[in-house]
């Protein structure tokens, strides 16, 4: 399994600025399937705390409705130690599933008119993983999972096109 982390070509304005996503050699009839990881609730004191206008790209903005999937894009970020207790729980209970993991900081500026992945509803080929419900999961983290099936090829389709 590959993990490839980018580091941060700057200092980030708030420690919770890390996107993290892992690829499932095989999930629900599809190959190498792309997860996005984030965290779906948050304290609401938390979101009180940040100062939007330093981090969203518009600013004098932040309380607008335009504005809201932005700061859940911030507020679904993890923290550095997150992210890495989070490989770290990958690695041990899933390396031979996974092809790899892949972490970058999400871009500040955030721009205006983002959508969540908390924001999205689950359908006919997106869904999410929802750690809290796997009983050796005990990170402290309240952590989904993102994927789209429909943005990868079935496994029978592709075992066909290669024999």
């Amino acid at each position: 399994m590959e993990i490839n982390i980018i580091a941060p070509e700057q200092s980030l304005p708030i420690d919770r600025a890390y996107a993290l996503s892992m690829t499932i050699k095989s999930f629900k009839g599809r190959r190498d399937v792309e997860v996005h990881l984030f965290r779906h609730i948050w304290d609401p004191e938390e979101e009180e705390a940040i100062d939007w206008d330093k981090l969203l790209a518009a600013p004098g903005m932040s309380e607008a409705p335009e504005a809201c999937g932005s700061r859940r894009v911030v507020l679904e970020s993890l923290s550095e130690e997150e992210r890495d207790k989070i490989i770290c729980y990958l690695n041990e209970h899933y390396a031979n599933r996974l092809s790899g993991i892949f972490s970058t900081p999400i871009p500040f500026p955030v721009p205006i008119g983002l959508m969540a992945l908390s924001d999205i509803s689950e359908g006919k080929s997106i869904g999410f993983i929802h750690f809290e419900r796997i009983p050796h999961f005990d990170l402290g983290i309240a952590l989904r999972g993102f994927y789209d099936l429909g943005q990868h090829r079935p496994i029978v389709e592709t075992e066909a096109a290669a024999g």
